[in-house]
């Protein structure tokens, strides 16, 4: 009894030695680039540059010529552009947001209105993080986009011009430490 236990218990340790063999790694799936973005895009701005405090609907546009993004508000005198060296990381953000009418109807104390609780719709985000060099500010930002497909499509542009790489699902410049 005492060598059938010992070749079981043997047996055992050699088949756990087996099951931890190293395993190859298979290549990842290579998602295709999104299509370039078009010259501009309508946007909301959603807050956080110095200065502008209230959202604004707009225009996002990409300066070539002069190295920036450019967000114009409908009303001619509201500007705001982030150079392209000033930006740090940018990323497509998703939210899940209740719409007004929603909101409105679920607070009506209706049995019938239960199911506007459950109404939510996805909000999409260009998050650009900066670090303005002249001014020494630093800032997150956001613009609201249309839907996914633009979202993508912008965020790739913006990290092709403002020469950044990807790092999971955002794109970060490498900074230089050669000042210390």
């Amino acid at each position: 009894m005492r060598t059938v236990l010992t070749l079981l218990l043997v047996g055992l340790m050699f088949s756990g030695v087996v099951a931890q063999r190293p395993r190859s790694i298979e290549p990842e799936e290579k998602t295709p680039a999104p299509p370039p973005a078009p010259k501009s895009v309508k946007a909301k701005y959603e807050g956080g540059v110095f200065g502008y405090n209230k959202t604004m609907e707009g225009t996002l546009t990409f300066d070539d010529e002069n190295e920036r993004l450019v967000f114009k508000d409908k009303k001619p005198p509201k500007e705001i552009h982030i150079p392209y060296n000033a930006i740090a990381s940018a990323f497509a953000d998703t939210q899940k947001r209740r719409p007004a009418a929603a909101s409105v109807a679920s607070a009506v104390p209706v049995i019938f209105t239960l199911p506007a609780r459950f109404i939510k719709t996805k909000v999409r985000y260009l998050t650009i993080q900066y670090s303005d060099p002249d001014t020494k500010v630093n800032g997150i930002t956001s613009f609201r986009l249309e839907n996914k497909e633009i979202l993508a499509s912008v965020v790739a542009t913006l990290a092709e011009k403002a020469e950044m790489t990807k790092r999971g699902d955002i794109y970060v410049k490498k900074r230089d430490d050669t000042s210390k």
